[in-house]
């Protein structure tokens, strides 16, 4: 089942919303720790590790899972290549957020911090 939220936080959310276009889902938590981990560049195994460690172990993302969310995020332009390929073969490539990518991240993240405040004022 999938889940839309059509909520508008701020000025922020709304200027993403109508730049990004398709705006009206929240990130899923793969996406979020990836965009969170790439605040600096890393390979697809560094990107595995650091999203395990921000989520505290809770979030394990195999590897089919990671290369479909960094060909999804590379096509909406919130992440891009850095520098040249790495390895004996050359697939080791690094990926880094884009500013594009920064703004998604904040915009989420006022989303998240509004729904723990509705939490917060109904649940004691």
């Amino acid at each position: 089942m999938k889940y839309i939220v059509y909520l508008c936080i701020g000025n922020r959310y709304n200027e993403w919303r109508n730049n990004m276009g398709n705006s009206n889902t929240a990130l899923t938590e793969a996406v979020y720790y990836i965009l969170l981990a790439l605040q600096e560049p890393l390979h697809g195994y560094g990107i595995m590790k650091q999203t395990t460690s921000l989520s505290n172990g809770r979030l394990s993302i195999s590897a089919g899972t990671l290369y479909g969310a960094l060909s999804n995020l590379l096509e909406k332009g919130w992440i891009t290549p850095y520098g040249e390929a790495e390895g004996q073969d050359g697939r080791r490539k690094q990926y880094q957020i884009t500013d594009a990518g920064k703004e998604v991240l904040k915009a989420e993240l006022e989303r998240l911090e509004e729904l723990v405040e509705n939490g917060r004022k109904y649940i004691k």
